[in-house]
Formats: C-alpha cells, structure tokens, sequence
C-alpha cells in the first residue's frame, strides 16, 4: 500500500475518532416538533393522551387511525327509509396543529352531529366549510408571544390560569353571541382578552371548538398540574361514546426513501456525511495519475520500397535496361502465379484468355504485354530505353 493512502486513511480513522469523542458526550436533541401523534413521545405528541384516554373519558373511546372522518361516519349511516340514522352515538373528536379534516369529511361530522351528536374539535385552523357553516371567524394574533395565558369560563370548573409556550395565538374573532355560548378565555400579547373555546348548538347536535390543542401534549400533561386544565375542557364532553380521528398529518406523510431511518437519527446522519466526505477527500487526492507517461513510440519505417527506389535508379542511371526489364518482367509473372494461380511457363493464346477471365483487363491490353514480353525473350530489341518504358507502360495497366 502507498504511503499516502495510508496517510489518508490515518487521517479520515482520526477525525472519525474524534468526532465520536464530541457526540458521545452530547445529549440527544430535543424534538420540538408538533406532530400531535398517539405515537409520538416527543414534547408535542399525544403519546401520554393516548394512554390517559379511556380513564379521563370514562366512557368507550374509539380510535379511527386507518380510515377519514367520512369513511367511518358513512359506514355506520343506516340508509334505510325507515331508518336514516347512525348505528352509533356519541361524541366525534379530534386534536390536532392544523386542518387534517378534508372537506368531505367535515360535511359527513356535521351530519353526523346533526343527528343528536356531538364534535370536539382541539385545532388552531378549522375547516372553511365548518367556519362558514356556523358564521364564526378565526384570527392569529401574530405578535410574536412567549407564552400565553388560558382559563375557563365558568368559575365552577376552575378559576386558575394556566401558561402555555404557543407562539402564535388563534382565536375567534366573531361568533353568534345568541347561540354560542363561550367556555374559555385567553390573554394574548396585547393582554387582550379573547375567545379560545365554544360550544355552537348545530340543529340537533352541539360542536365544541377549541383553539388550544397544545394542552393535550405529552410536554403539558406532564408539566405540574396542568392536566387539569385539559381535564376541564373535556369535562364538557357530553356522556357516550367517544370516536378519536388520531390520523395525523404527519402519518400522511411518511417518507418512503430507503434513507429515512439514517435521517431520523442524528448520529447516523452525521456518519453519513462523515463517510461521503471522506470519499470526496479521497477521490481529490488520488485524482492524479500514479503511472508514468507511456512515451510515444515511432513505428519503424518500411524501408523496402525506398531500397528498391534506390536499386532501380541504380540501374536506370547505369544503363542497364536490359536487367531492369528482366526483373520486371520475373515481378510481372510472379505477380500473376501468386494473385491468380496462372501457370505463366508458355505464355500462349490460352495464357491470355485465362488471366483476361480472371482479372477482367482489356484483353488487347493482356495480349500487348504478353508480345512485349516474349520479343524481349526472343532478343528482339530496339532501343532498350524505349522498350523499358513501353513493357512498364503495359505492366501498369494489368496490374493496376
């Protein structure tokens, strides 16, 4: 192994040690997110509620975590004309940071309680056909707030107030003050009084609104006796049946990336990203080439034909034709043996024909070379220059 990968390496095991060293000390950081899940031990889960709520109802609580509001609402409608009821009675619940409820299956709640039921909704937005339903208005106050103040209505369930850490506060900033009655208070920013809870009378049925669902957290039920408050407001519940949409928005959006227990968890994120940079640092540093540069070899040049260039002007230059044509002629018929398998000992009328068949030259051109070649061999001369250029002029033609 190089010295330098191993540099590398050492490098990469010791920040790796050092930074298990600094995390190992460290708390594990709080989530402060408000999930408002059953499953959730968090600050702002309903974990705790989950488990309390069957001893502060006192009554049967059903769960709806699979289905919407209108799904479980629709299947329990007896449609029958002589019947046209709910199989089930009772109080429809739900707690939750922002509007989870589709619009389908706000109108199914409002049948629901049309019927002799009831709603209790713990949400900081509602639904805008509930809103326009009952003519009431929803505000935020958003200046920023620390904490907030809240506190019930009637004096007989509690004249304490309890603080909560809400940042922005909901509250109604319009209700029909002949049908509603109020049932909560709270102080904003402004140390102005406002409306946090109440229950608005709907045809046969009643809903319960209340701007306050962080008071059913696991991080205030758990905080001295703060479960009280939580307690009162649901002390208003009517007796019966209790129907809890746990369904949260966050259940709706679980992630289905491979990665996404790596990211929930701090120190396995923070592995992660050590590892990738420790790939990068490693692929920067061995982007150079560790083999040498191949030097560029020249081919060794053919130096056949530049010797027979050279032996040929020897000959031209000497005069001596007579032996260039005999070589030429000796090339000539070695040419025609090997290429065309020609028996080239009796140049004759057959000879021709044949190597005219198997080349497709002229045959005019064949028989011309085939009488320069043998009135050179008959001894037949005239001028050995002219006879030179006119059997190489011929040659030319059947090979080329």
């Amino acid at each position: 192994m190089d010295n330098k990968v191993k540099i590398y390496i050492a490098i990469l095991v010791l920040i790796f040690g050092i930074t298990l060293l600094v995390g190992k000390g460290q708390p594990k950081p709080i989530d402060w997110t408000p999930t408002y899940s059953v499953e959730d031990k968090i600050p702002f889960g309903l974990y705790v509620f989950d488990q309390e709520a069957d001893g502060l109802f006192k009554q049967k609580v059903e769960r709806i975590s699979t289905q919407t509001p209108y799904e479980y609402l629709d299947s329990q409608y007896d449609a029958r004309e002589n019947v046209q009821t709910y199989k089930v009675k009772g109080t429809f619940m739900n707690i939750s940071e922002v509007d989870n409820i589709d619009q389908q299956s706000m109108k199914e709640i409002l049948y629901f309680v049309s019927h002799g039921n009831n709603a209790f909704l713990s949400m900081k937005v509602f639904p805008k056909v509930l809103l326009d339903s009952l003519k009431i208005e929803l505000k935020t106050d958003f200046m920023p707030n620390d904490s907030i103040s809240v506190w019930m209505a009637n004096k007989k369930a509690g004249t304490k107030k309890y603080t909560f850490n809400t940042g922005l506060s909901d509250y109604f900033s319009k209700i029909d003050t002949l049908n509603t009655k109020v049932l909560g208070y709270q102080i904003s920013s402004k140390n102005k009084k406002q409306v946090n809870f109440i229950e608005v009378p709907y045809k046969n049925g009643y809903l319960y609104l209340h701007t306050q669902p962080v008071a059913f957290t696991n991080y205030n039920l758990l905080k001295k006796d703060y479960y009280q408050y939580a307690e009162n407001v649901l002390s208003y519940i009517p007796k019966g049946n209790v129907f809890w949409y746990n369904k949260t928005l966050n259940d709706k959006r679980i992630s289905s990336s491979p990665m996404r227990y790596i990211w929930s968890q701090p120190a396995l994120k923070s592995a992660w990203y050590l590892g990738l940079i420790g790939i990068l640092i490693f692929m920067i540093f061995n982007a150079k080439r560790k083999q040498r540069i191949v030097p560029i070899i020249k081919p060794l040049q053919n130096l056949t034909v530049d010797f027979t260039k050279t032996i040929g002007n020897l000959y031209y230059q000497e005069g001596d034709h007579t032996n260039i044509i005999d070589k030429k002629i000796i090339y000539f018929l070695e040419k025609i043996r090997t290429d065309y398998l020609l028996d080239t000992s009796k140049l004759d009328n057959d000879f021709i024909m044949k190597l005219h068949y198997k080349t497709g030259k002229d045959e005019k051109d064949i028989r011309d070379v085939v009488q320069l070649i043998n009135d050179h061999r008959n001894s037949y001369h005239g001028s050995l220059e002219e006879d030179l250029i006119k059997i190489n002029t011929a040659i030319e033609k059947i090979l080329h």
